[in-house]
């Protein structure tokens, strides 16, 4: 009876942690539509295109410790609340840049909006485990916070690929309709928070006299493990931040289509994902990363060879939540199906780049989220090179980071420093 009474009382806080990972793939997400905009709005380079999406993951390299500093300090509810105030704060300075037509506020926008998603993908995910209680409870409800994070990212290039319409007129201020659903959904999670009570067992109270002599960066399959975070998140972003700006630059597509192409990429992560969950218990992080890196390395390379010319009809989800079909090429479909791959990358990596840290994990985990920023550098450089060879062969860039990422799975993730203590002193 307490046990449910328990499960009741934090049933609010618990679906406002699922609406806040859905806002922050939704917020992350609308930067990749916003490209297209500001490109065609500012005639900007495809290279000054993808500076939105850079300010808004770079901002993870300067908050990723100290999110974590605070969550110690504060613990989860003010720190929630705080990111949940810099999120209205970057996203309204999104739409004010929409209003007066300004290129570098809507930078200012993105790179604030950035720190608020930096601080609540430190607090949603070890908040949500423990509002279940954690265990297998936990384990499910970010399995569940997981699932709404892929529809967050599916739903918003779809949904402002059809608010934009003729992209060739396009503005900031056509995207304000998914602007003030997100600065919605942050108020009443700011309001349902504040007025709950949160438990707060990660609160340090009292320093620890103990003093370690190494760090994270002391093992060299973490070190490794955080650069192939770096490259993993920015091809993650990369493949279909320039498919959209191939798709509605050189290919002429509508944004309303080459916004359900897209969505449909983050869909198949989001289905990726539930498979991965699936065949977790039966194939190893090496041996999964290993294979879709592999796949993903097949696929992107095909996509550069194959002709351009070469044309199918790719189902697409679209903005009815229904499935149609779109005519692209070949090429394109290629590289939406690197969605099922990079869905279970992250996981991989982070298992593998965490195996035998012990006592060094927490601090590990900052570290991790400071590498989130390659989510804005690698599609920048992607962006730049696209401007230089195209927008098909700038995707060798990809192929440099799957390289990568294949190196770190059958090599690069060997745990060479087992002579290092890792347990906890008492």
């Amino acid at each position: 009876m307490t046990t449910q009474t328990k499960s009741q009382s934090y049933a609010l806080p618990i679906a406002m942690m699922f609406a806040l990972f859905f806002m922050i793939a939704f917020v992350t997400g609308l930067q990749n539509p916003m490209g297209v905009i500001v490109k065609n709005q500012f005639h900007a380079s495809n290279f000054l295109s993808q500076l939105g999406n850079f300010a808004n993951f770079i901002a993870y390299a300067f908050m990723g410790i100290p999110a974590g500093m605070m969550l110690q300090k504060i613990g989860y509810k003010k720190t929630a609340l705080t990111a949940i105030l810099v999120g209205i704060a970057g996203v309204g300075i999104t739409y004010l840049s929409g209003q007066s037509g300004s290129f570098p506020v809507y930078l200012i926008g993105a790179f604030i909006s950035g720190f608020s998603m930096c601080m609540l993908n430190t607090v949603v995910n070890p908040m949500l485990n423990t509002l279940g209680g954690e265990g297998k409870k936990g384990n499910q409800l970010l399995q569940f916070g997981g699932a709404l994070n892929s529809m967050g990212a599916t739903i918003v290039p779809v949904l402002v690929g059809y608010l934009m319409g003729d992209v060739t007129r396009a503005t900031i201020s056509d995207a304000n309709p998914a602007i003030f659903l997100a600065i919605g959904i942050f108020i009443l999670a700011f309001l349902v928070l504040y007025l709950m009570k949160i438990p707060e067992p990660h609160i340090i109270r009292e320093k620890s006299l103990e003093k370690n002599a190494h760090s994270p960066l002391s093992f060299r399959h973490f070190t490794l493990g955080a650069l192939a975070i770096f490259v993993y998140v920015g091809t993650e972003v990369g493949i279909p931040n320039i498919a959209n700006l191939y798709m509605t630059g050189d290919l002429k597509i509508n944004a309303t289509t080459a916004g359900t192409v897209v969505g449909t990429y983050w869909f198949l992560m989001l289905i990726g994902r539930l498979i991965g969950g699936l065949l977790g218990a039966k194939f190893s992080s090496k041996a999964m990363l290993t294979f879709v890196s592999l796949l993903a390395l097949l696929m992107v390379t095909l996509a550069i060879l194959l002709p351009k010319d070469q044309v199918v009809s790719m189902p697409v989800f679209r903005s009815d939540i229904s499935f149609g079909l779109a005519e692209v090429p070949l090429s394109v479909t290629l590289l939406v199906l690197c969605g099922l791959c990079t869905s279970v990358m992250w996981g991989g990596i982070f298992n593998l780049a965490t195996a035998g840290l012990g006592k060094y994990t927490a601090s590990a985990s900052g570290i991790f989220m400071v590498m989130v920023c390659g989510g804005g550098i690698i599609p920048a450089i992607q962006g730049w090179a696209a401007d230089l060879f195209g927008y098909i062969e700038s995707y060798w860039v990809i192929v440099i980071c799957l390289l990568y990422i294949l190196f770190y799975a059958l090599a690069g993730s060997k745990n060479v420093n087992p002579d290092i203590p890792v347990q906890q002193l008492l």
